[in-house]
């Protein structure tokens, strides 16, 4: 079974290139972020460790799980909050991934088990996966998507293009590019070619 990564900007389809990859191969798909969704629930090492920080005010819902919103706000207002869950969630996530991972290879019931996040290149997965594959659209395909599907405007795509890994970076880091500037059938094209 091999382990592959996949990650890429905003807006260049990465949700699309997994929907091809479950639809079409025999693997897992496990997004990042899901995963660290779950391990902030209440009854998790990551909630209790996350809720303890020093927060400006109880992030915690009627319900009495986390407030994804309002921790986002507080988080990326303050650098060190922002750090501080980072430093609680990221390890968390990647050992609950290796988790699945060693389990499905035991399992011997897939070929491939892929990993999907914006930030595999920042949080060393380079390190940890078998391939890493980078995708890649057109930065003007992006822009339509995004105000296509989010509504955005062409200011903040721009920032947020501005604050992302460059093409060049991503590139350097990955073993493939997929390029999915085109339709679905020549994405797919590609993603065979490769496995």
């Amino acid at each position: 079974m091999k382990f592959i990564g996949i990650t890429g900007g905003i807006g260049a389809g990465k949700s699309t290139v997994l929907s091809l990859l479950k639809e079409n191969f025999n693997c897992k798909v496990v997004l990042a972020d899901e995963v660290a969704a779950q391990l902030m629930t209440s009854g998790h090492k990551c909630f209790d460790e996350v809720v303890a920080l020093n927060w400006p005010t109880s992030i915690l819902d009627e319900s009495g799980e986390i407030d994804r919103p309002l921790m986002a706000k507080y988080m990326f207002a303050d650098d060190e909050l922002l750090s501080g869950v980072n430093a609680i969630v990221h390890p968390a996530v990647e050992k609950e991934v290796l988790n699945q991972v060693e389990e499905e290879k035991e399992k011997h019931n897939i070929e491939y088990f892929f990993l999907e996040a914006a930030l595999l290149i920042e949080c060393g997965y380079g390190k940890l996966v078998d391939e890493m594959w980078y995708i890649y659209a057109s930065p003007e395909v992006r822009e339509i998507r995004l105000m296509e599907s989010r509504g955005y405007s062409k200011e903040r795509i721009a920032n947020t293009f501005k604050v992302q890994r460059s093409d060049a970076s991503f590139r350097e880091h990955c073993d493939h590019v997929i390029d999915n500037s085109g339709t679905e059938e020549e994405t797919l094209s590609q993603l065979r070619a490769l496995l």
